[in-house]
């Protein structure tokens, strides 16, 4: 019987060399998980968009990762800050909704992206995103 383990590894978000870092240990850890190189760079693209905006529009936050191994094993990231929100939830989530030079499908196109995505945000107090890769 495979060993079954779960494992939480939490990166602060303060500068873009965070977000590649935090991106890099995604990969990585996807793999060593068993997931095809295909969706383990889906799990690299949601760490870096969300660690993106977090760097771009609240300055700082975090990104952590935790992972099961077992029977139904997943990787799961969450992205926190307390930024300035988002005003319109709908339109983030239906694509094309930016404050920035982007097109702005980096939200859209995680949740795509991920089997389960969940979103908070209150104006003027921050977000949190909750996405998870299921290994199948």
């Amino acid at each position: 019987m495979a060993e079954e383990a779960s494992k939480r590894i939490h990166f602060p978000i303060h500068s873009l060399i965070d977000v590649i870092k935090a991106r890099r240990q995604g990969l990585e850890i996807a793999i060593a998980m068993g997931f095809p190189q295909a969706e383990a760079n889906k799990v690299a693209v949601v760490i870096s968009e969300l660690g993106r905006n977090i760097e771009l529009y609240a300055g700082e936050g975090s990104i952590t990762l935790t992972t099961y191994t077992g029977r139904g094993g997943y990787i799961e990231v969450v992205a926190e800050d307390r930024g300035p929100g988002i005003p319109d939830l709908d339109l983030v989530l239906d694509g094309g909704y930016t404050t920035s030079n982007g097109l702005g499908l980096g939200i859209s196109g995680s949740r795509r992206l991920m089997d389960e995505f969940e979103i908070q945000s209150t104006v003027g107090q921050g977000t949190k995103i909750r996405a998870l890769k299921r290994l199948r």
